[in-house]
């Protein structure tokens, strides 16, 4: 499940996901995703992940569908967890995001409060 994160304003969403993600809440955090873009044109993103998330196939495909056709309408990526493994998986993404002209940065969950800096910068 995901909730929205209240100090999410103007073009950052802020999300927090936990369990795990099936298509349909795929498809609605797209569809929040895709009127920021409506209103904001390019959107940063922050997303909190708690201890066990998981994703269904169908919502992961989804997922980065949805990203590979809107990476022009993505500034900054920020995710949040103490994922000793995602941290490294995010380093290796941010130098193909970087390409992409998207900023991704890993921070753990007790910066989380440098994130939203970050991301609101």
């Amino acid at each position: 499940m995901f909730v929205i994160l209240p100090r999410s304003q103007g073009p950052v969403l802020g999300v927090e996901i936990s369990g795990k993600i099936d298509i349909d809440q795929e498809r609605n955090l797209i569809d929040q995703a895709e009127q920021l873009i409506k209103e904001h044109d390019k959107i940063s993103v922050l997303v909190v992940l708690g201890d066990h998330v998981g994703v269904s196939l169908e919502a992961a495909a989804a997922d980065i569908k949805w990203i590979l056709t809107h990476m022009v309408h993505l500034n900054k990526i920020a995710i949040v967890t103490d994922s000793k493994m995602l941290a490294a998986l995010i380093a290796v993404d941010a130098t193909f995001a970087k390409v992409a002209g998207i900023q991704e940065k890993h921070f753990d969950r007790d910066e989380i409060e440098t994130a939203w800096h970050w991301i609101e910068s």
